[in-house]
C-alpha cells in the first residue's frame, strides 16, 4: 500500500496540531515514549519531528510532507540558497494558544536608550532565528554579534544579551519581562510544506491535497456554530436581519406553508446575544449545534 510520510511538529504546537487533525477526522495518538505517532488512515505514516528541523527532513527527502512555522521554512531557505524551495500546500493559520499568527519581534529591555535597529551597532542579539535575525541586519548594514538562544530568550537581556529577536502571540511574556518591542522582522504561522519529488508523485499529491482540505476545513469551522430555528414567512425579514452569514442562510419550506426552516452559520461569541433576539423577533424551535468543518 502506499504511504504518506508526513511530519507532525514537536513541541509548542503538537498539542494544537494534535488537535487539528482531530477536528479535521484523523485520529492522532501521540505515545511520549514514541516519536511515531499512530493515525487512523493506513495511508499515513506519521514522524514527531522540531518544527525548527521539519523543513529541513522535508527537503532532504526524509519526509514527503510535514508542518511547520513560516519562520522555519525561512530560517532553512536563507542557509541553503542553492536547494530548491520548499512547496508550500496551504496555510494553516492556528498557533500554540490562539488561532493566529505569531511574531518575531526585535525587543529590548524596557530601560535602555535603543528605539531602532540601527542602535544596536555592535551590541550582542539572542534568538533562535539565527539566520534571518542576521540577514535583518544585514540588510540594515548594522554590525551585530547575533548568538544562538537554546531557550528562556526573554530572560537574557540586559545581561546575557542586549536584544533578542523572539516569537511572540500576544506580547505578554515579553512584558512580563519587561522588554519593548521595537521592530518586526516577520510574521509566521504554520504551513503545509513538501518537496518538488512528492508533488510529482501523483497519489502523493492528491493524498496532500486531499488532507489539506480537511484541515483548513477544520480551521474555517473554530469558532463558528451552526444554528436552525423555524420563522413564520411573515417575521423572516425581521429574523433575517438579526443573522450573520457565513454566505447566506439557507430558507427551506415546511409542511405548514406559512412557516420556513432557516439554518445558518454565526460565530459561536454571538449565540449567547443572537438566542433571545431571534426568539423576540418571531422565531421558535431554535436549535444550535457543533461544526467540526465548513469547506468553502
Amino acid at each position: 500500500m502506499a504511504t504518506l510520510r508526513l511530519g507532525i511538529p514537536k513541541g509548542s504546537l503538537q498539542d494544537a496540531t494534535v488537535q487539528l487533525f482531530a477536528r479535521a477526522g484523523f485520529t492522532l495518538n501521540v505515545n511520549s515514549r514514541s516519536y511515531f505517532p499512530t493515525v487512523d488512515d493506513p495511508e499515513l505514516e506519521c514522524m514527531l519531528i522540531r518544527a525548527q528541523e521539519m523543513a529541513r527532513y522535508v527537503a532532504d527527502g526524509v519526509l514527503d510532507a510535514g508542518l511547520t512555522g513560516q519562520d522555519w521554512i525561512r530560517e532553512h531557505e536563507v542557509g541553503h540558497p542553492e536547494e530548491p524551495p520548499l512547496v508550500s500546500i496551504c496555510d494553516l493559520i492556528y498557533a500554540k494558544q490562539s488561532f493566529g499568527k505569531v511574531r518575531w519581534v526585535l525587543a529590548v529591555p524596557e530601560d535602555s536608550p535603543f528605539q531602532r535597529a540601527e542602535d544596536l551597532a555592535g551590541k550582542t542579539i539572542a534568538t533562535e532565528l539565527v539566520r534571518v535575525t542576521k540577514a535583518y541586519f544585514d540588510a540594515r548594514k548594522v554590525d551585530v554579534d547575533v548568538e544562538f538562544s537554546w531557550g528562556a530568550t526573554e530572560v537574557k537581556p540586559p545581561v546575557l544579551a542586549d536584544a533578542i529577536v523572539e516569537a511572540t502571540e500576544t506580547g505578554s511574556t515579553l512584558r512580563a519581562n519587561r522588554l519593548r518591542i521595537i521592530d518586526t522582522l516577520m510574521e509566521s504561522n504554520t504551513q503545509l510544506i513538501a518537496n518538488e519529488k512528492t508533488l510529482a508523485d501523483s497519489w502523493k499529491k492528491t493524498k496532500l491535497d486531499n488532507i489539506a482540505l480537511l484541515l483548513k476545513a477544520a480551521i474555517e469551522a473554530h469558532g463558528r456554530v451552526g444554528m436552525m430555528l423555524n420563522v413564520r414567512r411573515d417575521d423572516l425579514t425581521a429574523v433575517l436581519a438579526l443573522l450573520p452569514a457565513l454566505q447566506r442562510p439557507t430558507i427551506s419550506p415546511l409542511s405548514d406553508q406559512e412557516w420556513v426552516a432557516v439554518n445558518t452559520i454565526i460565530e459561536e461569541k454571538t449565540v449567547r446575544d443572537l438566542i433571545p433576539r431571534l426568539k423576540l423577533a418571531g422565531g421558535q424551535g431554535i436549535v444550535e449545534y457543533p461544526l467540526n468543518k465548513i469547506v468553502l
